[in-house]
């Protein structure tokens, strides 16, 4: 008996020392491992990497910006379906465990030795957050011990709905998609509320390998495993096994969402956006910051802008003859392969890449690029068409370098109501851009700054400097208007020398006619653009003075005082130019334009606001008899509104008489001004009707002649005419409304001497208070020389309407 007690106490003493020992060594591994871990209480604060979302101003979305895309939902908003898929795919015993499940540990050692292919992990979800989290993915024993630690101190720290809140949030699901929101919206176009069981199965199969169960490289393993979680569901009463069943029968449904700007014509809208989020808040807020911006896009307006830009420089490039084909392919075996593996530009449908399978002299056989299935892979179905002779006609001008032959690759466009036909396209060699403003508040409405924002993302409406030649002439006659002289001011047209001063010899500028016609009024240097009367004019006013004005409106920053500025010879852009004759038309007051109307971040907060008008009242508690809140309108005066008046009434001459004469057709009341610089490198067209303000510029990017005959009345002005009659289809016709104080007299169109409504050649001209036409003049150069009025004159003068400008 006492050999038995010894045994015991042997056996109990040696137990109680390896306990000791062990107690030690784990207390040990718990100090070393214990002693630099990362700080979890950091994970109260934890903002994860967010997506910049832009909107349209009717709230469509039209670009992402991410390194991560994930939208961050706090637990509450994630409903119980996903949650309990998760759950069951991940970590069953989540809600009674203490971080580690030791009971899930025995299982997966259990299903490892039995072989079963759904090998199951022992990480709770507790300790994928402290990995993911916090620690590495190295895969190591001391990573380990440190992610087993972690967990027990995360949820001791932590309530379990948020870690399960943190963790549905930051888990990468596949396709880029970071957390269960994306990839509910890039999955399968829905919200998680409105996650079907089968749908809500699918992602909570993809933690483990997302590559592992592509929806379409996988699609038998995918559906296997979204099974098995369904089966989870089901054997831990989360789902009745009906519903289960219903489940495991319905396909996957993934329909990749594609988000690209090019669904709104808005490229290169967007790409600008970017950049100034990118400058005002650091890529570190862009790409992971959450900002929500609503920008001042219009869709409708911006397709229209893409079409008629794109039409104009299509137009151009055709006159000027077929350049020949992209490529050559072999078409002797599948051509549609080749065919798909050929670069397409996305941006410019409807046209598509074609390859001629057979010619003849009246019409060519054509096969167009098979599109790629999500899968990536190539359709197999091949479609083919025929290029109809009215194609096929613009090709074979004097100016067409090539014609086509079988295996030649081109663009075509379907012809409408002809199914099955198709005409030649090329991408144009010249280039331009269109802006589209809000002329009161400087929002742009509409950008596009190419032809194609997949073959250039370079903007020519804000990034390239031109010349705006005669469109800059505006500013030098509302200067002027400004400074004493009137509309029937008389301007010698005739040559003129400028003395440049020592060794830079004497300056003749010449009209585009390269004729004179003696003296005329302002409108009429204007309207008909004489390069002589605006040098001469200039001169008188004073090239400094104009530099000044400039510089108000934004054109230039620092305008050297030389004449030959006064005729657009300094460099600016398009979007600068269209902004400062939308100070034209809403009566001379200063604007900012902006792509952005505002900037919430991700907690919803408004950082930015475009508007900074003060609402006087509308921060009242209640209602208290007082007076209605108002808009206070602080911005500076940088026109006299009179001015204003006059010049845009002077540029409604442009299009009625002028140089713009194309555009009347558009039946509106419209003002705008052409521009040509020398040798026809840059075209531009900008003016307004009196709630929209459009600039068109068209050149090429390594500037050269457009043609020696090429003017903007020919192919700037018909741009600017195509959009205002498709912006403007169905709104009424409204006037210029004329400030108070402005007369409006009758007046010889020509000479700007005083006439009778009746006579031929009269129109209503505008006049300040206090000046009136001459009844006669005398030839020589400008000057300022105000009129008195006639006291019986008052039945040739018409008041203006007044009210808001």
């Amino acid at each position: 008996m006492r050999h038995i007690f010894r045994f015991f106490g042997f056996l109990f003493a040696t137990g109680a020392i390896l306990f000791t020992v062990g107690a030690c060594v784990a207390a040990l591994l718990v100090w070393q491992f214990g002693r630099d871990l990362p700080d979890y209480t950091a994970l109260k604060d934890y903002e994860p990497p967010v997506m910049t979302r832009v909107h349209a101003s009717d709230g469509s979305l039209i670009a992402e910006y991410a390194r991560e895309r994930r939208l961050y939902l706090p637990g509450s908003a994630i409903p119980p379906l996903i949650k309990n898929a998760f759950i069951s795919a991940e970590d069953k015993n989540f809600y009674s465990h203490p971080g580690v499940d030791f009971e899930g540990i025995l299982r997966a050692l259990f299903i490892f030795v039995q072989g079963d292919k759904h090998v199951q992990g022992a990480s709770t979800i507790t300790q994928q957050v402290a990995k993911n989290f916090l620690l590495t993915k190295e895969r190591s024993f001391t990573r380990k011990f440190r992610e087993v630690l972690l967990a027990f101190r995360i949820e001791g720290a932590y309530s379990k709905d948020k870690i399960l809140e943190l963790y549905l949030n930051e888990i990468y699901l596949g396709l880029g998609n970071y957390g269960v929101a994306a990839a509910a919206l890039n999955y399968f176009g829905k919200s998680v509320q409105e996650l079907t069981v089968s749908q809500a199965a699918y992602l909570a199969a993809l933690p483990k390998a997302p590559n592992n169960y592509h929806p379409f490289l996988k699609r038998e393993r995918a559906v296997e495993r979204r099974n098995w979680v369904i089966d989870r569901m089901v054997e831990n009463g989360f789902v009745s096994r009906e519903d289960g069943e219903k489940a495991k029968s319905e396909s996957l449904g993934v329909n990749p969402r594609v988000l690209s700007p090019n669904a709104f014509a808005a490229g290169y809208f967007a790409e600008e956006v970017r950049r100034e989020l990118s400058e005002r808040y650091g890529e570190k807020k862009l790409y992971e910051g959450g900002l929500s911006v609503r920008s001042t896009l219009d869709p409708k307006m911006q397709l229209l802008a893409r079409r008629a830009l794109a039409d104009g420089l299509v137009r151009y490039d055709e006159a000027h003859g077929f350049r020949g084909p992209m490529r050559h392919i072999d078409i002797s075996q599948d051509w549609g392969v080749a065919l798909a593996d050929t670069p397409a530009l996305g941006d410019v449908a409807p046209w598509r890449l074609a390859v001629v399978l057979d010619i003849n002299p009246a019409s060519a056989q054509i096969g167009l690029q098979p599109h790629h299935e999500k899968s990536g892979e190539i359709e197999r179905e091949r479609i083919t068409g025929t290029l109809a002779p009215v194609g096929l006609r613009w090709n074979r001008g004097r100016s067409s370098r090539s014609s086509l032959g079988p295996g030649d690759v081109i663009y075509v466009e379907p012809l409408d109501g002809k199914p099955g036909q198709y005409r030649l396209r090329q991408i144009p060699e010249v280039s331009g851009a269109i802006v589209v403003m809000d002329p009161y508040t400087g929002r742009v409405l509409a950008m596009v700054g190419g032809f194609s924002f997949d073959q250039s993302e370079f903007n020519r409406a804000t990034q390239a400097m031109r010349q705006p030649g005669s469109s800059f002439k505006p500013f030098v006659y509302a200067t002027a208007l400004d400074n004493g002289y009137t509309p029937s001011s008389i301007v010698l047209d005739a040559p003129i020398e400028i003395d440049q001063g020592p060794g830079l010899g004497v300056w003749r500028p010449e009209n585009f006619e390269g004729t004179s016609s003696g003296p005329h009024t302002l409108r009429y240097g204007v309207e008909h653009s004489i390069n002589q009367m605006t040098v001469r004019l200039a001169r008188d006013v004073g090239m400094p003075l104009i530099a000044e004005y400039a510089k108000r409106f934004g054109i230039y920053d620092n305008l050297p005082p030389y004449l030959a500025m006064s005729l657009g010879s300094g460099e600016t852009t398009l979007l600068r130019l269209t902004t400062a004759y939308s100070m034209l038309a809403n009566g001379g007051k200063r604007i900012k334009e902006t792509l952005i109307d505002r900037i919430q971040d991700r907690w919803g907060h408004a950082i930015y606001r475009h508007d900074e008008r003060i609402c006087e009242g509308c921060d009242a508690a209640e209602w208290r008899n007082q007076s209605e809140p108002r808009l206070i309108d602080n911005r500076e005066q940088v026109l006299d509104p009179l001015t204003a008046y006059q010049i845009t009434s002077i540029m409604e001459g442009v299009i009625q008489r002028g140089t713009g004469q194309a555009i009347k057709e558009v039946g509106k009341h419209l003002a705008g001004k052409t521009g040509t610089t020398n040798e026809a490198k840059d075209l531009w067209f900008v003016g307004f009707s009196p709630d929209l303000a459009v600039g068109v510029f068209m050149g090429y990017d390594q500037p050269r002649s457009l043609g020696g005959s090429a003017q903007a009345a020919h192919f700037t002005a018909p741009i600017f005419r195509d959009f205002m009659k498709m912006a403007l289809a169905g709104k009424p016709d409204i006037p210029f409304r004329a400030p108070p104080g402005i007369k409006l007299i009758w007046v010889d169109v020509k000479t700007g001497l005083r006439t009778s409504a009746s006579s031929p050649g009269a129109i209503q001209e505008a006049f300040k208070p206090g000046t009136a036409p001459p009844d006669s003049y005398a030839i020589g150069d400008a000057s300022p020389r105000p009129q008195a009025v006639n006291p019986d004159a008052d039945r040739l003068v018409g008041t203006g309407t007044g009210g808001l400008y």
